[in-house]
């Protein structure tokens, strides 16, 4: 599988409100995901939405949690056949 600009964390300096970025973090455990989240989120302009695929039980409370400490809107959360995804638009 080709490894994208989402995967690698390089920064997006052409992403608009409009594009969903996908970022792949299945496999990876608890604080792993919401640690990555994290820092991906900063690399992207505001308004830039951002699609987080987990398969860590413990994201369900930690992405929705680290949306609030960090201002982000968290606008949608869907329960997957293998774990979760969360769409966050940053702020």
């Amino acid at each position: 599988m080709p490894r994208t600009d989402a995967e690698t964390g390089a920064p997006d300096e052409v992403a608009s409100s409009e594009t969903i970025l996908t970022y792949d973090l299945r496999g990876l455990k608890c604080p792993l995901p919401v640690l990555r989240t994290r820092k991906r989120m900063a690399t992207l302009s505001p308004g830039t939405r951002l699609c987080v695929e987990t398969t860590d039980p413990m994201s369900v409370i930690d992405i929705p949690h680290f949306c609030r400490e960090d201002g982000h809107v968290l606008e949608e959360t869907v329960k997957t056949e293998t774990g979760h995804r969360f769409v966050i638009r940053r702020v």
